[in-house]
């Protein structure tokens, strides 16, 4: 009950303030997880949560799997076969270049042993677009870079998956690293996600069935009810299933995904939120106190070395252009995958365990508080819009200046300037 007023209040919050946020730097998501830094058993002691309870890992599941699911419907299978190159190089190129880049930090900066290493960078390889929305839910913003971005956090973090549980099984010392389970799962999962749809909107469209305008917008819950209860129950991959149902949702029912466009955004928001939250009040002022100077900086040069040079090895000789492709670069933010593989290493109860979710969770707290900060900073070179008020004053001074008696536009035929020149197709 408690929990649950404190995230009514903050949420009410982070409404009145949503203005402000949209044309500044200040996050919602940031809002949310210091309010839970702050009602922590750290801080004030109002909400008492630890790693283990069931519902820090239940609501970064669900928030995870609402996300992916929205997610995968922005995207069908002919946007995926038409456009699939540069996120093909992405999840090909750039997720492994990206766990081993992290690996080798951790290896050589926190000193992590080898195996323990190359678990955390398997852990913190997903991305996770909800961080950079201002990019990703902008219109003015080249689409193949969404896409992009939008394409490859919803499927890195079902390919991560498998890497996770084989690398905490020979951390462990299993004899059996179950790799034909793991594979069944992903197979299951992606299975579940495209049957679920496919069937469901078939059936609405035999004469025996009609949707009404009122209940439209829960035939996709109910789908995505449905794919994550069959999911638990048969232990398929939640998350490529979420990612899978949403793309089936895209490509064979276009009524149904508008009309649960808006009403599921706002859903995965509200999961999200809480989920921060919830994280937030894991961290206390000691948790960052008994973190070493090698642990910040190994936090930092995996945000700002690890995904960078990952990408740039992954887009030599491409099409895309530079702008994209630096925003691409930086744009890596670790989130809810990160969290709920984060609480799979608590779990097990390995030696190294505790260093390890210290790791990650400082990484996370320092890419929501970079990426969702820095999100609308980038926008702004693709949407003069989001310019903030006092440089849309400027600008418009400086066009009525040039409008005054006396003052003359150059003469002759203008030159395209390099902002003004579109970027050649991406492959």
């Amino acid at each position: 009950m408690t929990l649950l007023l404190v995230f009514a209040a903050v949420l009410l919050l982070a409404v009145l303030l949503s203005a402000l946020a949209h044309r500044t730097v200040l996050s919602t998501a940031v809002v949310f997880l210091l309010a839970g830094f702050l009602v922590g058993d750290g801080v004030f002691g109002v909400v008492h949560v630890t790693a283990q309870s069931p519902v820090v890992s239940s609501l970064a599941e669900l928030a995870l799997f609402a996300v992916l699911f929205t997610d995968g419907m922005r995207v069908g299978w002919a946007d995926l076969r038409i456009a699939w190159k540069l996120p093909g190089r992405a999840l090909g190129l750039g997720l492994p270049l990206t766990l081993l880049v992290t690996a080798v930090l951790a290896h050589y900066v926190a000193g992590l042993g080898w195996v323990e290493s190359l678990l955390i960078g398997a852990i913190l390889a997903p991305t996770d677009p909800v961080f950079a929305a201002a990019l990703v839910g902008n219109d003015k913003v080249p689409g193949r870079l969404r896409h992009l971005l939008n394409v490859e956090s919803g499927v890195n973090d079902g390919l991560a998956l498998p890497f996770v549980v084989v690398l905490l099984a020979v951390v462990a010392h299993e004899d059996d690293l179950h790799l034909a389970t793991i594979g069944w799962e992903l197979l299951l999962g992606i299975a579940i996600g495209i049957a679920v749809p496919w069937i469901a909107i078939r059936l609405e469209r035999t004469r025996w069935f009609a949707v009404s305008a009122q209940y439209a917008p829960l035939n996709a819950v109910a789908i995505g009810l449905l794919v994550l209860a069959l999911g638990k129950a048969t232990h398929g991959n939640l998350f490529l299933a979420a990612f899978a149902a949403g793309i089936t949702v895209a490509t064979i029912g276009h009524k149904e995904r508008d009309a649960f466009e808006h009403f599921g955004e706002l859903i995965a928001e509200i999961f999200k939120l809480a989920a921060l939250l919830v994280f937030g009040a894991l961290l206390t002022p000691r948790f960052f106190g008994d973190i070493g100077w090698t642990g910040w900086i190994f936090a930092i040069l995996a945000l700002v070395v690890a995904r960078p040079v990952a990408l740039w090895l992954s887009f030599l000789r491409s099409k895309l252009g530079t702008r994209e492709q630096l925003a691409a670069m930086w744009f890596g933010p670790k989130g809810f995958a990160s969290v709920v593989y984060g609480l799979l290493v608590i779990a097990s109860g390995i030696p190294a365990a505790g260093n390890i979710f210290t790791l990650v969770a400082l990484t996370i707290v320092l890419s929501i508080v970079l990426h969702s900060s820095t999100d609308i900073v980038v926008a702004r070179g693709f949407d003069p819009n989001l310019m903030p008020a006092w440089q849309q004053r400027l600008e418009s001074r400086g066009r009525r200046m040039l409008r005054l008696p006396g003052a003359h536009a150059p003469r002759g035929p203008s030159t395209p300037q390099p902002a003004d020149i579109e970027d050649r197709p991406a492959e």
